[in-house]
């Protein structure tokens, strides 16, 4: 008798150990990003802006451990789709982040939310997954492609400019772009050219804006494109046209351009001159971790561990809940460091759109301050195209 109630025992403290170690579980995220080649300070941004809360919270969000796994995508949807199925397939992750480019994402989107995979997207947001491609396991913490052009269109209308060329690179997110600024400043355009999601020398793009003697350029090249673009704006015949810009003029590119940047314009959905608590203390932490100025990557990354810590407490860590889950993500009930938050139907954030300046900070870095907040609380221009309620 008293070794069958040893034994008993032993089996249920078997059990109960079992259970706590499966409670305890690290949850996978993958994420994916640009972290090789030209475009690769895009995705370390995001990296670094996601890994800074999970750090903080010793390896947890949510209360829970957390493993991160990292896959480059290369900027090259064949890359990305294989990586999708690795995590997927193979590590059986439950939810996905980063995602950089607008073409990655239209490659990966279907195949993970097809397989209910939460995608927490934390910087590309093409307008197909924004209208009609849209999906209930989607959160984007960034912003739909269109909205930060459309704020600098907006700008460029109040400023009365009469000849504006318009230049970006020939993909998704650069048509988007250009569709923005063009859906508020009405005006016809001087030029509009497209070029290469590769190229990095725009000599002959800038001669050709240049002849056409305008009051202003507005230009969209992320990353590596935009510190390229700048650099030869800035030695251009072009360098005394006001330059107008998305993600081109950013903690990414300033720090190569110094003074030279000082005037230009970019839009965006926040800067590091926030006054909330929850930007002070993000940009405080990032600055001492990395040594470096926060870009909006960053920013955007830093809400989507936000956004997941306070969903994954929610539910006590049962992310295979996934309608509890998918509520919990929906509430957003997380202190954004640009302030309020919440999401549209589409599952975008409804969110301020802001004109941002390049300037000097005290310690003599060239940043971004807010210049002008043209919309409030703004939604992209597809959302009546999602079928999500």
């Amino acid at each position: 008798m008293h070794h069958r109630l040893r034994s008993v025992a032993a089996a249920a403290a078997l059990i109960m150990a079992c259970g706590a170690a499966q409670a305890q579980a690290p949850i996978k995220i993958g994420f994916m990003g640009e972290l090789t080649g030209p475009q690769a300070a895009v995705g370390q941004d995001q990296l670094d802006g996601f890994m800074l809360l999970v750090e903080r919270n010793g390896g947890k969000l949510g209360g829970h451990p957390v493993e991160i796994l990292r896959e480059d995508t290369q900027l090259k949807p064949d890359v990305a789709n294989q990586a999708a199925r690795r995590l997927v397939e193979r590590e059986k992750v439950s939810i996905v982040t980063g995602i950089s480019f607008s073409n990655i994402m239209l490659a990966v989107h279907k195949y993970l939310t097809d397989r209910e995979v939460f995608v927490i997207g934390s910087n590309a947001g093409p307008s197909q997954i924004a209208g009609p491609r849209c999906s209930p396991y989607q959160f984007i913490t960034s912003w739909q492609g269109d909205q930060a052009s459309e704020a600098v269109g907006q700008y460029a209308a109040d400023k009365g400019y009469k000849r504006v060329v318009v230049l970006a690179p020939n993909y998704q997110a650069g048509k988007d772009t250009v569709a923005g600024f063009k859906r508020y400043y009405k005006a016809p355009l001087a030029d509009e050219v497209y070029t290469s999601l590769q190229q990095l020398d725009f000599s002959t793009e800038l001669a050709q804006a240049a002849a056409r003697q305008p009051d202003a350029v507005f230009a969209f090249f992320p990353g590596g494109l935009g510190v390229s673009f700048a650099k030869q704006y800035a030695q251009s015949g072009l360098q005394k046209t006001p330059l107008l810009s998305t993600f081109t003029i950013d903690a990414i590119s300033l720090p190569v351009l110094g003074e030279s940047a000082q005037g230009m314009i970019s839009g965006g959905f926040w800067a590091p001159d926030f006054d909330n608590a929850s930007s002070r203390r993000f940009v405080q932490a990032f600055e001492q971790r990395y040594r470096r100025i926060p870009s909006n990557y960053a920013a955007q990354s830093y809400d989507a561990a936000l956004l997941l810590d306070a969903a994954i407490a929610k539910v006590q860590g049962r992310v295979a809940d996934k309608p509890a889950f998918m509520a919990a993500l929906k509430q957003a009930d997380f202190a954004s460091v640009r302030g309020d938050f919440r999401f549209n139907n589409n599952h975008f954030p409804l969110q301020d759109m802001h004109v941002l300046q390049a300037v000097k900070d005290e310690q003599g870095r060239m940043t971004l301050k807010t210049l002008a907040t043209p919309f409030h609380k703004q939604p992209d221009a597809y959302h009546r195209q999602c079928p999500l309620s």
